[in-house]
């Protein structure tokens, strides 16, 4: 990966949307909500006083709609700040 995100920003890779429910039935692709989870691909060296708190490969937490939607080398990831991430899962 040739991305190095700068001070508190993070990379995460998506996990995939959901395809069926608990009882079975499958999901239309304009139904489908936005995954809520993802792994850690990248971080950034953090800000001068906050070292950062997420590391590579960590499953983390995050808001529906946080982050910016970018394509590298074909894939889809998010690119968003620490503040943006609830929780390490």
């Amino acid at each position: 990966m040739n991305v190095k995100p700068l001070a508190d920003r993070v990379l995460i890779e998506a996990a995939p949307a959901e395809e069926k429910t608990a009882s079975g039935i499958i999901i239309p692709d304009g139904a489908k909500e936005k995954p809520q989870r993802g792994m850690v691909v990248a971080v950034g060296p953090g800000k001068k006083d906050e070292p950062m708190t997420v590391k590579t490969g960590d499953t983390v937490l995050y808001g529906k709609f946080s982050g910016t939607e970018i394509q590298v080398e074909g894939k889809d990831y998010l690119m968003m700040r620490e503040s943006d991430i609830f929780a390490i899962v």
